[in-house]
């Protein structure tokens, strides 16, 4: 009766033993893939997350007027915003542009502010200047006697929202409002109202892209899906040159074939179809950066689709057949709802690739066809205006995300019901 008592403990001591050299094992291969992974993990995280990270702070938190002006930023705290401000407020404000003039610092004051109101930047040096000459006294009556422009309410609470850390004055240039004073909020004149503008023509640009490469991708996709594979193979790799090219040599040899006295404009000249006076204008405008876009955003619908087509079975099709319906009816009703997916996976891939592209349109677009992602550069490269650039980046990524959860939500894999 011992024997069997004592051979079952081996076989649970053995099991125990067993399941913990395995638990081992496994933390090691684990602990092995982390390590193998953490260089590249850090790479991502330095040089693509923390620079986005930081960009989209800057839409936000702007603390460098504040720093510039560092007593005027104490003394507007305890300022309500009202009117003119009290006198104490007067005389930081006057230090603060002596001590700046000295740092060499008002000219980067007067450029931030000069984003609130234009002309700010020459008010500020010359007060600065002015101040110098003019030491003591009352700074109030000094300021007054400058320039008139420092008896407007508005300046000063332009003053005060600017020397705050957080803001969020430049979400409402963005989206085309403005604030006027310390919080009064107001739209933008009509002429001045150019962000919502592009956003919306942005959006119709991707959504004409993405209707396009559709439109030409699909029969390219079922033709590669159905050809034998020595053949599809082939065509695959035609479908494929274009990622082996660089992307700024495909957009100049469309500036080549598209402008006035390009080839397309001398082909239809030369087949009569057009007169020579009244060649097709083709480029640097929203055609331009429709005909681009698509080329270049064409692989990336073609691939989706076929990745789907290559799962469907021609069995359907010949059933469809077998009970009477016509090839078009058979293929409407029967495959296309089967690549439903593939069209969801490749529009949604497109669409967000289009309303981001920048090269493109800034070669080939011109006023009429540049994209948001155009102005977001001209921000960050020109103007220097990096908060209002991190705003557009913010609005324009949010945008991005809730189409991809609702594309997630509504029209997922998961959620696909073939018709």
């Amino acid at each position: 009766m011992h024997r069997p008592s004592s051979a079952a403990s081996v076989a649970v001591v053995d099991a125990h033993l067993l399941k913990a050299g395995l638990a081992r094992a496994t933390r090691r291969r684990t602990h092995r893939a982390l390590l193998l992974v953490l260089p590249l993990a850090l790479f991502v995280v330095v040089t693509f997350v923390m620079p986005i990270v930081v960009m989209l702070g800057r839409s936000v938190y702007d603390p460098d007027l504040g720093r510039i002006l560092p007593r005027s930023a104490a003394a507007f705290q305890r300022w309500d915003g009202a009117g003119l401000p009290p006198e104490p407020v007067w005389q930081a404000l006057a230090d603060d542009l002596r001590e700046a003039r000295s740092a060499g610092m008002v000219g980067k004051a007067g450029t931030i502010l000069n984003y609130e109101i234009a002309g700010t930047r020459s008010l500020l040096t010359r007060t600065a200047q002015q101040l110098d000459i003019r030491s003591g006294g009352d700074a109030k009556p000094a300021l007054l006697a400058i320039d008139k422009r420092w008896g407007e309410s508005n300046l000063w609470g332009a003053l005060k929202r600017s020397t705050a850390n957080w803001t969020i004055t430049h979400y409402a240039n963005a989206l085309d409002w403005r604030i006027i004073g310390y919080s009064t909020l107001t739209s933008q004149p009509p002429e001045q109202r150019i962000y919502v503008v592009l956003f919306l023509r942005t959006a119709k640009v991707g959504a004409l892209v993405t209707l396009f490469c559709l439109l030409l991708g699909y029969p390219v996709a079922h033709l590669l899906a159905t050809l034998p594979l020595r053949l599809s193979n082939l065509l695959m790799i035609l479908v494929l040159l274009p990622f082996w090219t660089s992307l700024l040599v495909r957009t100049t040899a469309w500036i080549v074939l598209l402008q006035k006295e390009g080839v397309i404009n001398d082909a239809l000249v030369a087949l009569g179809i057009i007169a020579d006076e009244r060649r097709v204008p083709l480029i640097y405008n929203q055609t331009g950066t429709l005909i681009a876009m698509t080329h270049v955003l064409l692989p990336f619908m073609i691939l989706p689709l076929y990745s789907v087509m290559r799962s469907v079975s021609p069995i359907y099709m010949r059933a469809a057949a077998s009970l009477g319906a016509k090839p078009f009816t058979a293929f409407r009703r029967v495959y296309v709802p089967q690549t439903l997916p593939g069209i969801g996976a490749g529009g949604i891939l497109v669409f967000i690739l289009a309303i981001g592209y920048y090269i493109t349109p800034a070669l080939v677009g011109g006023d009429s066809g540049a994209l948001i992602s155009n102005l977001i550069a001209y921000h960050m490269q020109k103007s220097l205006n990096w908060g209002l650039a991190a705003a557009l980046s913010t609005l324009l990524l949010t945008g991005v995300i809730a189409l991809y959860w609702l594309y997630d939500r509504v029209v997922g894999l998961d959620k696909m019901k073939l018709g």
